[in-house]
């Protein structure tokens, strides 16, 4: 029996609002309590109060920390553009309310080699005006690791590139934390609700972190505080890579998925999806698991 049916026309907004509640999958309701998924946006002033929550989040945590800086990689793509520009603002809200010059953010170039979007990189710092600025290509330091693991040589290629794309995710979150710890700062992560429910993000890579503002957050909605807060048309729409292996340069994350991001977003924010989708994104889910979780312990 499938999962989604059309909503019926009687009743009102109302009634349809809760039909559509009552016969939303068991598991579909569960994820999205689990993600804390933020509800779709009313309108206009609706997602400005959103970006506003999100950026009062950076300065109190950052504030409550005892320490003053804030660091990202920023990575061309449109969360780490929103992400970004929220710290910027963050830390100037901090400094003009507190009188510290020392609370800052730090903006990270961490390129393998040549970037094949160096350009939407650049338009996206550009954009976020971050304090300062660091480029660190980890090139050497993933190839160096990878010429130490021989077993990882011994690999298929199409295996060892998915490899070397974990170990990418991983040097770079190796270079903020480094920052960070030589700064006194905090590392702000770009994950978000469509990302968590496909467990598409790299374990102790991108998914480390101290402050994770747009956590909660569908796709859309991301796209929305980018465009409230000024960012170029191209970058909010830019089609989402992670770019992580060399053998398939610029993937988009939709062909990984094997889904839209309009499809995760309607799973997250509870509308009725067809039975094919729920199915995918809920394997998803379960089999990424160990990502979202702590470490397994033998208990007490």
């Amino acid at each position: 029996m499938p999962f989604a049916h059309a909503p019926s026309p009687a009743g009102g907004a109302a009634s349809e609002a809760q039909d559509r509640r009552l016969r939303l999958h068991p598991r579909q309701a569960a994820i999205m309590a689990a993600l804390t998924v933020t509800p779709p946006f009313a309108n206009d002033a609706a997602v400005a109060a959103e970006a506003q929550r999100r950026q009062s989040f950076l300065e109190e945590q950052l504030q409550a920390s005892g320490l003053h800086t804030l660091v990202l990689g920023i990575s061309g793509g449109v969360d780490s553009l929103v992400a970004g520009r929220l710290a910027q603002l963050a830390v100037q809200a901090l400094r003009q309310r507190t009188g510290d010059a020392r609370y800052r953010f730090i903006a990270m170039r961490l390129p393998y080699r040549t970037q094949h979007d160096e350009a939407d990189a650049r338009a996206a710092l550009a954009f976020i005006r971050a304090d300062e600025t660091h480029t660190v290509d980890i090139e050497d330091s993933v190839q160096g690791l990878a010429r130490q693991l021989p077993p990882l040589q011994e690999l298929p290629d199409a295996r060892r590139d998915f490899v070397l794309g974990n170990i990418k995710a991983r040097m770079r979150m190796v270079a903020q934390y480094a920052l960070a710890n030589a700064r006194n700062g905090l590392v702000i992560g770009t994950d978000h609700a469509a990302e968590a429910v496909m467990g598409f993000f790299t374990k102790f890579g991108d998914g480390a972190c101290d402050l994770a503002p747009l956590s909660g957050l569908v796709k859309g909605q991301v796209r929305a505080i980018a465009t409230h807060l000024g960012a170029p048309a191209a970058l909010v729409n830019k089609t989402p890579t992670a770019d992580l292996e060399d053998l398939a340069p610029g993937r988009p994350d939709e062909a990984a998925h094997g889904l839209r991001y309009q499809q995760i977003d309607d799973f997250l924010h509870g509308r009725l999806i067809d039975e094919a989708t729920l199915q995918r994104i809920v394997t998803a889910y379960e089999a990424s698991a160990h990502k979202r979780a702590l470490p397994v312990t033998p208990g007490a």
